[in-house]
């Protein structure tokens, strides 16, 4: 395999999106690029296949930038969600380990949504990472079929065919505080921290958040899976919602995870769509912590049983035609 070293001070090159870019686009085989600690402060776009990002520990070694859905642009319009990502994956066969990925333009009522991710493509693999940001922190691709707000979509892939592509999390930690984990793809989190940051707007009522915003396309057989997670927090008591569906298809799956005191009792929120309810599947099984009890969980909600929950393997979720594996 190929290896390319990118550091501060020295190295093949001393940022990531030049060490990209010496790759050609039709690449066909797998390159390594390990990144030395530091922070680097880029806006990195990643559309070459085969490359595998390698940090030498997610503490020390970051990729971070600050522009905001309320960032004007060079042409006075403003960025919108999806232009305003730290980094975008936008092809298949990708990776990224031991690495932070951030958006730091700060809370949503300052700098609007703002992605540390976009990730749209297939075979996407993250392991040992950090994802930090506010509202939106990762866009799991493709976007909806359409927006409902006109122009919305303004972004790299706008036009794009929507493909339904897979990704794998593991052992990462997420933060962020509304709907910032959210998108179309089947992805899957294994062993992550999801953590709900509070939200000091001096708003009442507004401390809480929604770790979730699912949009899976109808007829899609798998959304979100999060399987022996970590739901964690800074807020008050029953102030975070686990999802709610940014269509009404959504799927996300809670699996044998630890869901802290934070997670408001009734789980899930409709975010004031009725008819989501019958579309919507929302699954839990077998999670423990203050969070997990099933009691006050509204109708719609799915209760699993451990044959069903037994279906929802790294290996079914993800395999594909292709018989996928990234735990392999």
């Amino acid at each position: 395999m190929k290896t390319i070293t990118v550091s501060k001070t020295g190295g093949d090159y001393t940022s990531i999106q030049t060490a990209v870019n010496s790759i050609p686009r039709d690449n066909g085989e797998w390159v390594e690029i390990r990144i030395k600690p530091g922070e680097y402060h880029e806006r990195l776009e990643v559309e070459t296949p085969y490359i595998r990002f390698v940090g030498e520990d997610a503490m020390t070694t970051r990729i971070t930038y600050n522009q905001g859905a309320s960032t004007v642009l060079p042409d006075g319009a403003r960025s919108g969600t999806f232009r305003s990502y730290t980094v975008f994956f936008g092809t298949h066969d990708l990776a990224a380990e031991n690495i932070t990925f951030e958006n730091a333009a700060g809370p949503g009522y300052i700098a609007g949504q703002s992605l540390a991710l976009y990730a749209d493509g297939d075979r996407i693999a993250f392991r040992n990472c950090r994802f930090l940001g506010y509202q939106d922190t990762i866009f799991t691709g493709p976007l909806p079929p359409s927006s409902i707000i006109p122009n919305s979509f303004s972004g790299p892939r706008e036009t794009s065919p929507r493909i339904n592509g897979r990704q794998y999390y593991e052992n990462c930690f997420i933060r962020g505080d509304v709907d910032f984990i959210f998108g179309s793809a089947t992805a899957y989190f294994q062993g992550c921290e999801i953590f709900s940051k509070k939200r000091n707007d001096g708003r009442p009522g507004k401390s809480g958040g929604y770790a979730t915003a699912a949009s899976t396309a109808e007829g899609q057989r798998y959304g979100y899976i999060f399987h022996q997670c970590r739901f964690t927090s800074d807020n008050e008591a029953e102030t975070v919602y686990l999802g709610r569906p940014w269509r009404n298809f959504a799927h996300t799956a809670v699996i044998r995870c630890q869901l802290g005191e934070h997670i408001h009792r009734e789980g899930w929120h409709n975010w004031n769509k009725p008819d989501a309810e019958k579309t919507a599947r929302y699954e839990e099984y077998g999670n423990e912590g203050p969070g997990a009890s099933l009691e006050h969980r509204p109708g719609w909600i799915r209760r699993l049983t451990a044959e069903q929950a037994a279906e929802y393997t790294v290996e079914k979720v993800l395999g594909g035609e292709d018989g996928w594996n990234p735990k392999s």
